[in-house]
């Protein structure tokens, strides 16, 4: 009985609803939880997201959102964390809190679906901040590959309105501070891949046709295309043998950016392929944790 009313203690020591101490081993010990949280006011699963707070409870949580890779037709909200073990522990060990977010399969909605599920993920956490604890006006992104591509077309379109991206048509209010985007796919028309005629290639199912025959759309759903000198700061992460996205996707978002006047970060990792453990680097985190302390203090 004891030891059952100490989980309860433990349970309702944060201001969060259906918080819990996380099962997986992703996170530090301690680590609290508040799982499936439905972000769209729907009963779809993959308008779902869960809020992981860090062991050491404060008032108040700068957020990084977590957005899964996986072809943008594979994989939930729990992928990419399994390698990337000591960067979430950088993250608690830092009073972070990580939001990880569930979108649209493009097996099931074609694009913008999955742009248009992540800023209506965002702009929830945005407006029920208090609720969570959450400091609305420190926000920053990771994402990996199709995830990369999904942060980046959030931060970098954010300055713009554009109508299609947003579930209501309305332009969200949240603004993002910081992007860590590792090897995330940034211009449909050079992307690796897209002059593919098999119907269940990735970008082909993306976007409901090759981007040869739909060049409007490509563009559109192509982060490059929205840069401008109002952007946030980017870390940008791309293995060296990538063997799905290829690496002049980062190089030139990189120089695109340094164009315009916005402070960026490349590393490309020697040797690296598409994704693993060798991206949970000791030198990566030591970029993430002095941009984190730049732009989310």
């Amino acid at each position: 009985m004891k030891k059952f009313l100490f989980v309860i203690l433990i349970i309702v020591n944060i201001d969060a609803i259906d918080a819990q101490i996380v099962t997986k081993n992703y996170f530090p010990s301690g680590t609290i939880v508040d799982e499936n949280i439905p972000y769209a006011n729907d009963t779809l699963k993959k308008h779902l997201l869960d809020i992981y707070f860090p062991p050491v409870k404060k008032l108040s949580y700068p957020l990084i959102i977590w957005i899964h890779g996986g072809a943008w037709m594979l994989n939930d909200k729990y992928a990419d964390m399994s390698y990337m073990k000591n960067t979430l522990k950088l993250f608690m060990d830092k009073g972070f809190a990580v939001a990880s977010i569930d979108y649209r399969y493009s097996t099931t909605a074609k694009f913008p679906a999955q742009v248009q599920d992540c800023n209506e993920a965002i702009e929830y956490l945005y407006e029920h901040g208090f609720q969570y604890n959450i400091d609305a006006s420190r926000i920053a992104l990771i994402g990996f590959s199709a995830g990369g591509h999904l942060a980046n077309l959030l931060a970098l379109s954010n300055n713009n309105a554009v109508k299609d991206f947003y579930p209501n048509g309305k332009k969200p209010r949240f603004k993002i501070n910081l992007v860590l985007d590792f090897y995330g796919p940034t211009d449909f028309l050079t992307l690796k891949g897209n002059d593919s005629n098999d119907p269940k290639n990735p970008i082909t199912l993306l976007l409901g046709a090759m981007p040869s025959l739909k060049p409007t759309l490509a563009k559109k759903a192509s982060p490059v295309t929205y840069i401008d000198k109002n952007d946030p700061p980017f870390l940008i992460v791309q293995g060296e043998k990538d063997e799905s996205v290829n690496p002049d996707q980062s190089i030139n978002l990189s120089k695109y950016l340094t164009k315009v006047g916005v402070k960026n970060e490349l590393i490309i990792v020697p040797g690296a392929p598409h994704y693993g453990s060798m991206f949970d680097a000791e030198d990566i985190r030591k970029s993430i944790a002095d941009l984190l302390n730049q732009y989310m203090q």
